[in-house]
């Protein structure tokens, strides 16, 4: 994402909840918001968030668009019929102590947080959004090293 940008799209009734979670939840501000309306009928809403370190989520979502569901399917792996987590968006912890702190507000947000995972080279947390996408807060507890492009762990993949 060189960008620095991030798409989305959602379904109608997801928007508001959508809007609450990053905000209220992961203190991530909403900066901008554009109604575009479409020549050929509807408009599609993108709603900015600042996830930090100059990255930003864009949600979009339409009404009325010809071709568009209002009412879509907002899971990717879902949608795309592949395990959930398959395709997920993370972001970075600047500490362990951060780590630990988003899970707390997290957990008494009434989420659910997986146990740390240890990678070696970073410990991250998984959870997922109101449109049932993955998210990962992570922490590099240490710098990449050439052997990091060679693993091979052995896991089980969650279905659901």
């Amino acid at each position: 994402m060189s960008s620095g940008f991030s798409h989305v799209g959602l379904a109608t009734h997801d928007m508001e909840a959508t809007i609450t979670f990053y905000e209220g939840v992961l203190g991530f501000r909403r900066v901008a918001e554009q109604r575009t309306r479409v020549s050929e009928g509807g408009t599609v809403r993108l709603t900015y968030l600042d996830a930090g370190a100059a990255q930003f989520m864009v949600f979009m979502e339409s009404r009325g668009v010809d071709g568009i569901s209002d009412d879509f399917d907002t899971s990717i792996n879902k949608t795309l019929g592949v395990p959930a987590g398959m395709y997920h968006f993370a972001f970075k912890a600047r500490s362990l102590e951060e780590l630990e702190e988003r899970r707390h507000a997290l957990e008494n947000a009434g989420v659910e947080v997986s146990a740390t995972v240890d990678h070696g080279y970073a410990q991250s947390i998984f959870f997922r959004d109101p449109n049932d996408l993955q998210l990962v807060f992570c922490y590099q507890v240490r710098p990449f090293q050439e052997s990091d492009l060679y693993q091979e762990p052995l896991v089980s993949v969650a279905t659901s």
